[in-house]
């Protein structure tokens, strides 16, 4: 079944991280989220510094047209001196939100093979239909 999806406004709220798998051999993360619909305009948060269980609550707004089949990507990266280093990387679909009511959920970030997780982000999302 074919279901266009709307034309608006997709607010992401990125509010906190749990459990997020260590990448450094000593210490905790210092994690950021890149997020995007479209990859050529992806958003970040701040890092923040020394843990693994970040709070960022930083609020992202992304334009949607309609009739695209749009997921929301993340991706929970690792600041290091040189580089970052990849913790885990999810998808949303976004179809759960075009019924108008927010959505406030944990998304899972699944190891390679899906058998173990590296950790959790908690996601606040609401969409607002074009007029």
């Amino acid at each position: 079944m074919f279901s266009k999806n709307p034309a608006g406004t997709l607010n992401v709220t990125v509010i906190e991280g749990r459990n997020l798998k260590d990448q450094d051999l000593v210490g905790k993360n210092d994690p950021w989220v890149e997020l995007w619909v479209d990859e050529k305009y992806p958003q970040r948060t701040r890092v923040i510094d020394n843990t693994n269980n970040p709070v960022w609550n930083q609020t992202f707004t992304f334009q949607l047209e309609a009739s695209r089949k749009d997921k929301l990507h993340l991706k929970v990266l690792d600041k290091d001196k040189i580089g970052n280093d990849t913790i885990g990387e999810a998808k949303f679909d976004l179809d759960q939100v075009f019924s108008g009511q927010p959505v406030d959920t944990w998304v899972k970030l699944p190891a390679k093979l899906g058998l173990t997780s590296h950790g959790e982000i908690h996601l606040y999302v609401q969409f607002f239909p074009q007029q």
